[in-house]
């Protein structure tokens, strides 16, 4: 089942509750399909009238920026270590070269790494935990991750959530539009074949020859 198909099936709660989470636990360092679900989410508020998107946005931004702080502290705490278990466990995502290439922008951006890493899936993962592995001072970390989170959660579900209700009137005016030149098509047809049969019922009458008169 798709998630948009999922989240439809779930009340508007859970939904918020459901974005929050997957966000938070994207955020401190589990890979987890973040901005899959918010995106889906957000779609879903254009359409329906319970998923409220101001709602949503803040509960996406919540789940951001508690996550990334959380993944701060753990990664503060399990340092380097860290790292290499994260590596044994999501090869994939927390590869040596992954880390490597991470820990290179932290160390030449700072807090710039850590605000558009927001808007990285790859370092979107690693932010948090990286950020305290390398030790930055958290008031650095906490201005950045607070901005980025926001910026991010909120910007994304602004823009798919006025997408998509642009879409849905788009769509709806398709239809009427699908509508009319169905029945234009469908006269201009009948027109053309009546035209056609008329042609087909004269041209006989037209083709037979003229008496020929008897010879005197």
């Amino acid at each position: 089942m798709h998630v948009q198909e999922w989240l439809d099936t779930v009340p508007a709660a859970a939904v918020y509750a459901v974005v929050g989470l997957v966000i938070g636990l994207e955020s401190l360092g589990i890979p987890l399909p973040g901005e899959i679900v918010l995106v889906s989410a957000a779609l879903l508020s254009s359409q329906h009238g319970g998923v409220n998107p101001v709602i949503l946005g803040a509960c996406a931004s919540a789940g951001a920026v508690i996550g990334d702080s959380i993944g701060y502290a753990i990664g503060r705490k399990g340092g380097r270590p860290l790292l290499a278990w994260l590596g044994r466990k999501f090869p994939r995502h927390f590869s040596e070269g992954h880390v490597a290439t991470a820990e290179r922008s932290f160390q030449k951006w700072g807090m710039w790494a850590v605000f558009f890493g927001r808007f990285v899936a790859l370092l979107r993962i690693f932010a948090g935990p990286l950020a305290g592995v390398l030790r930055m001072p958290y008031w650095k970390f906490l201005i950045a991750n607070v901005l980025g989170g926001i910026i991010w959660a909120g910007g994304t579900t602004a823009v798919i959530y006025y997408v998509g209700v642009v879409a849905e009137s788009w769509l709806k005016r398709f239809s009427w539009l699908g509508l009319v030149a169905a029945v234009l098509i469908g006269v201009a047809s009948m027109l053309v074949v009546k035209r056609k049969a008329k042609k087909a019922q004269t041209a006989p009458q037209e083709a037979e020859p003229e008496p020929v008169p008897a010879a005197e």
